[in-house]
């Protein structure tokens, strides 16, 4: 019913047209009724539940209101089908179609009879048109008739197309397989090789040809297939900020948007909290001495955040990557078939093709992988201080501004001694207080009149100060904590840096451009390595010989099948055409 060409019959059997539940299911498919004929059934047994012949009037005739539509024929048909069954059984009562269409004609006479005795007056020819099976079947004998000579001229060309289609069909199969000997079959595996090659090269550098509503994906679409790039936390960045985002792209375009969105997130990521508990635990106990090393304990804090966050990026991006790569084999694929350089047919052949592209492209995105994994364990193995200077005047002005902070902090304790150690919480008070007295008692000879030597012995005390607040102390006063977190933070973005530009430098010298250098020679020694061994195992000849032999004889029924059809609708046409020219009472145009 939801084809538009088809016709819908909706029959009625009802004496309200307001009323009419049929009409409402049809509605669904076909609201403005534009292809449907109604029609009101039993009228034999409506025609007496009439008691007035403007009852008559309104139903014969209902307003265009009341149909909820503009029905096919402008006006419902009314029909009546006299009951019993036709057949020989003795429960029959007609013994034949003939005996069973006399009754339907006579029940069309009695139907028309009763209807003009209800209303006073006779039928108009209108309105008889609409009454009876007969009056019905004319009408769509009239209206089909129609509509085939107004489809004639575009079936016609329809079929002629088909038939020429099925002929160049036919014509390939038979070329098909006058190919199928070993030499021709290498010369056509070798050519593919060659195409499917440039075409990968052509996705790479950048192409319009495939269409990007059909290969192109949104940066949605390419974290849920190909996975998302999430720290620790769990959290993924929001997709709009990346460029071009929501664009639908594929090949070398879409690979581009991947490194971006790696660079983007780990460029921005951050040196995770350091606890103190974190910091106490790294100082332990050296082989010589028990004394804290701070610088130490800053390395091993720094190199361990640093695998911990950047080693699942690495794995995010070696599986993103990978995944976009395999995307270019279906759109090779794709062009191929579009430039018609396609090899129709030899399945067993195009799946060895993409068995040995996805096997290159996964071996190498691990080996690439392990080689940026070898850089995250030797730069976070050994710290090299050289390649986390780039950002030591900013270390050396935070060390500075703490440094002033700590010595305005010692100026007013001398000035008021008593507030300052009860603004310092526990232990840290405690220990300026022991700084504080120690220098106190170290000045004294100082004042005494040894100008000469006050500059050494202050450096001296402040040397000594340092050594017991950090060498000496396992109390982790606020200066200490301070300077292992700035050491961790510099050595961590500088693990960051180095690691972002490696990983993408690596990712394109050994996962990108071997698709370029190395493929080709991987793909033709493993093509020529088959063609040694065994055609048929390639090509598997004998099952696409059997293939193809099928293929034309299914071909060949087509064909004659669609020339019966063609010389079967000239000749329909040739005597519709007659029927239209000569009146049609005429015995050549009668049922």
């Amino acid at each position: 019913m939801q084809h538009k060409e088809f016709i819908i019959l909706c029959l009625e059997d009802c004496s309200d047209w307001s009323n009419a539940m049929t009409r409402r299911v049809v509605m669904q498919i076909d609201p403005e009724l534009s292809r449907t004929v109604v029609v009101s059934t039993k009228l034999d047994t409506k025609i007496p539940q009439f008691a007035r012949s403007s009852d008559v009037e309104v139903f014969l005739s209902p307003p265009a209101c009341t149909l909820d539509g503009f029905i096919l024929g402008d006006s419902p048909f009314f029909t009546s089908v006299p009951s019993g069954r036709v057949g020989s059984e003795h429960d029959s009562v007609y013994r034949s179609n003939d005996e069973f269409k006399q009754a339907i004609i006579s029940r069309e006479v009695q139907d028309i009879a009763s209807l003009e005795e209800k209303l006073g007056r006779q039928l108009s020819k209108q309105e008889r048109s609409r009454i009876g099976v007969s009056k019905l079947r004319h009408f769509l004998e009239e209206l089909l008739q129609k509509r085939y000579m107004d489809s004639v001229p575009s079936i016609i060309p329809l079929l002629e197309k088909e038939y020429h289609s099925t002929t160049r069909k036919l014509t390939e199969i038979n070329k098909e397989l006058s190919t199928l000997d070993e030499v021709k079959l290498r010369e056509k595996g070798r050519a593919f090789h060659d195409l499917f090659l440039t075409k990968l090269s052509l996705l790479l550098k950048g192409t319009v040809v495939a269409p990007p509503d059909k290969f192109g994906e949104t940066l949605v679409d390419e974290r849920t297939n190909g996975g998302a790039f999430v720290g620790a936390d769990g959290l993924q960045l929001p997709y709009k900020i990346i460029p071009n985002s929501g664009m639908r792209l594929y090949g070398g375009a879409q690979y581009h948007r991947a490194m971006a969105e790696f660079r983007f997130i780990v460029g921005g990521i951050k040196c995770p909290p350091i606890t103190r508990e974190e910091i106490v635990n790294a100082c332990g106990v050296e082989d010589i001495h028990d004394g804290t090393n701070y610088s130490r304990t800053a390395c091993v804090i720094a190199v361990s955040k640093a695998r911990d966050t950047f080693e699942p990026f690495l794995h995010q991006l070696g599986c993103r990557l990978l995944y976009i790569l395999k995307r270019l084999l279906p759109i090779s694929i794709y062009l191929m078939q579009k430039d018609g350089e396609f090899l129709s047919g030899h399945e067993v052949f195009l799946r060895r093709v993409a068995t040995a592209f996805n096997n290159f492209a996964e071996s190498t995105e691990r080996a690439c992988r392990e080689k940026c994994l070898e850089d995250l364990v030797s730069t976070t193995r050994y710290v090299s201080w050289s390649l986390h200077n780039k950002n030591r005047a900013g270390l050396r002005h935070f060390l500075d501004s703490f440094g002033g902070t700590e010595q305005s902090s010692v100026a007013v304790n001398s000035v008021s001694p008593g507030n300052s150690q009860e603004s310092l919480p526990g232990s840290v008070a405690a220990e300026k207080h022991e700084t504080k007295s120690r220098a106190d008692i170290k000045q004294v000879p100082l004042s005494s009149g040894i100008d000469s030597g006050s500059s050494a012995q202050t450096v001296e005390t402040k040397l000594a100060d340092l050594l017991d607040s950090t060498l000496w102390n396992r109390r982790l006063g606020p200066s200490s904590e301070r300077i292992v977190y700035a050491l961790v933070q510099q050595i961590f973005h500088g693990i960051r840096e180095y690691f972002l530009a490696s990983a993408e430098l690596k990712f394109n010298c050994f996962l990108l451009m071997p698709v370029v250098d190395k493929l080709p020679a991987l793909l033709r020694e493993d093509l020529e390595s088959a063609f040694s061994d065994d055609m048929d195992n390639v090509f598997n000849i004998s099952n696409l010989r059997r293939s193809l032999g099928q293929q034309k004889r299914d071909t060949e029924i087509d064909l004659k099948r669609i020339n019966r059809l063609k010389e079967k609708f000239k000749v329909i046409h040739q005597q519709l055409s007659s029927c239209q020219k000569v009146p049609s009472s005429s015995p050549a145009c009668a049922d």
